[in-house]
């Protein structure tokens, strides 16, 4: 049957055939052969059970060359919608998704079927065995990324990291401190250079073999192999000592008292001595991988798991391919959807989590042109008015930002700037009239780009648009002179922070120029030794040479939503807002 609706959907498709239900078309066999992509033999035999199905009515020509005569007997629309339904009763989700960006339709049917699709994600429990299985499938509107702990870039990978592996020890956000994880205490003498792991005994990684102190020493030494854009911050370690296979102990050319952060990060992920990139992440988390494709990564509770074994049986995320997106509508950003069946009774609500980061512009100092001068940057700067862009645009744009941390943006007192002061500042750059591009990524900023668009034409400043579709989140490079992006900080936001400035494969590295670069090294060298105050001091002063140079203009404070049912219980936010499904649980209705 799935193969007669295929072929019936290739017909009631085909643009050269243009096929309307209902309307006679005159037509040869050779025609629908090219259609079909199959043999005239073939088509015979299609076109039979395709009548014998009641999709068309087919009259056949008399004699070689005559036309026959096609009738549609049913729309393109119903025969995808019936189509689509069938495979997801079936739980033939890959083929449904497929379906769905398989065929040129309407807008208003692709809500349709996406609402279908919507309504069999959540949770779902199996109770063919005594124990049942609980299951949870999420959605996400892009395909899976990098898995790799040492060259991670984007958000929700990251995020999929921490379910999947531990560190030796994770920073609370609540409280400013860190817990034990893989270790179960540390310590340090007295002047921050010798630091010491104890081991928790009998972990094990998902493939049954015991997590020991060789584990963690290649683990570290993988990120310089692997040259990870991260290593700055761990060009303090003089030499790493296994002391037995449950303690560990590294030694430092000079004073570190940021070293806990660098063993909570999801760089230091603890991996097998002997991991192999091309083979599945092998972790010690809470899931497990059992299964990875294109189309979707499967998670398993890991039974052996040292901490809280998970609620959750498994959790399946499907990634929609591209043509079967639909700007704004599923995939919202920074908006996860855990649903209930259709059958559930049970009202949904929401939890908000205001984000760390912020939306901003930046200039790619690599192409020539006015922005060079910084007048012609703070023309953008008012341009690019974070006041009126929350409130114009609104959405989950919440608060104006001049800086990644939502605490400082709010303590600063706000306005709105005048366009008559950025015209001010835009003849004074020499602007001469020539267009200027701005890249943006499609699905996230549109609204943006083209409000950005229509304010500089009132001053006379051209901007061309170049939207790019990186559902992947990570760097692009592009010659466009203007940049929009979005950066989400850790929870350990003094780490975020670092990192932004530091790592050399961000976007902010992409366009800044060498001696810019050199200007935040000098500033950020003696970071790592420095207690927690003064890091925060020179971190504020970093983001003031951003701001005074105008090499970066803060945008606004995005918030995440998350929407669930009242069933849902063990709601706990996980790195970059992200629920901690390792915690979900769900009283079964």
């Amino acid at each position: 049957m799935d193969m007669i609706y295929t072929h019936f959907l290739r017909l009631a498709a085909s643009e050269p055939l243009s096929l309307k239900p209902g309307e006679p078309v005159r037509i040869t066999i050779e025609n629908l052969s090219s259609v079909l992509c199959c043999t005239p033999r073939n088509v015979k035999f299609i076109l039979r059970k395709l009548e014998e199905q009641h999709f068309i009515q087919w009259k056949p020509g008399r004699g070689r060359g005559h036309h026959s005569e096609l009738t549609l007997l049913r729309s393109l629309n119903d025969a995808l919608e019936f189509n689509f339904t069938a495979l997801l009763s079936k739980g033939k989700l890959k083929e449904a998704i497929e379906l769905i960006g398989s065929v040129k339709i309407d807008d208003l049917m692709r809500e349709k079927l996406m609402a279908t699709l919507h309504q069999q994600m959540g949770f779902r429990s199996y109770t063919e065995t005594a124990s049942g299985q609980d299951t949870l499938r999420i959605l996400r509107s892009r395909q899976l990324g990098d898995l790799d702990p040492a060259s991670v870039y984007t958000a929700f990978e990251t995020y999929l990291l921490g379910q999947v592996c531990s560190t030796l020890i994770t920073y609370d956000a609540d409280t400013d401190t860190f817990l034990p994880a893989l270790a179960h205490t540390w310590e340090c003498n007295s002047d921050h250079r010798e630091w010491v792991f104890y081991l928790r005994k009998g972990v094990r990684f998902h493939d049954g073999r015991v997590m020991t102190s060789q584990d963690v020493q290649a683990s570290l030494q993988r990120l310089f192999e692997t040259n990870c854009s991260s290593l700055w911050l761990y060009r303090d370690i003089k030499q790493t000592d296994v002391i037995s296979d449950h303690c560990i102990r590294f030694v430092l050319y000079r004073a570190n008292r940021f070293f806990l952060h660098l063993f909570s990060c999801i760089r230091m992920t603890i991996l097998p001595a002997d991991h192999d990139s091309n083979q599945t992440l092998i972790g010690t988390g809470p899931f497990q991988i059992t299964e990875m494709s294109e189309e979707v990564i499967k998670l398993t509770a890991f039974d052996a798991y040292y901490g809280i074994r998970p609620h959750l049986d498994q959790v399946h995320i499907w990634f929609l391919p591209e043509p079967a997106s639909h700007d704004g509508y599923y995939d919202l950003p920074g908006t996860d959807r855990l649903s209930l069946p259709e059958s559930s009774h049970e009202t949904p609500h929401y939890i908000d989590y205001p984000a760390l980061g912020c939306q901003y512009m930046l200039f790619n100092f690599h192409t020539p042109g006015c922005h060079h001068r910084l007048s012609f940057r703070q023309a953008m700067r008012i341009i690019y008015d974070p006041v009126t862009l929350v409130n114009e645009l609104g959405k989950n744009r919440i608060t104006p930002a001049s800086s990644f941390l939502p605490w400082k943006s709010a303590a600063r007192h706000w306005r709105s700037a005048s366009l008559d002061d950025a015209q001010t500042l835009l003849e004074q750059s020499g602007y001469q009239g020539e267009p200027y591009l701005l890249s943006y990524k499609k699905n996230k900023d549109s609204d943006v780009a083209e409000w950005l668009q229509q304010r500089a034409c009132q001053i006379g400043l051209k901007i061309e648009l170049e939207p790019f579709d990186d559902y992947l989140d990570v760097v692009k490079t592009s010659d466009a002179p203007l940049i929009l992006r979005e950066e989400i900080l850790e929870d350990d936001w003094q780490y975020g922070m670092i990192h932004f400035f530091k790592n050399q494969s961000n976007t902010l590295h992409e366009y800044i120029t060498p001696e810019i670069q050199s200007i935040f090294d000098d500033v950020l060298d003696e970071f790592p030794r420095l207690p927690h105050s003064a890091r925060t001091e020179l971190l504020e002063q970093a983001e003031g040479l951003l701001r005074e140079n105008g090499w970066m203009l803060y945008g606004c404070h995005m918030n995440k939503k998350a929407e669930l049912h009242q069933s849902i219980y063990g709601m706990q936010t996980s790195e970059f807002g992200f629920l901690d499904i390792s915690k979900l649980w769900i009283k079964n209705p």
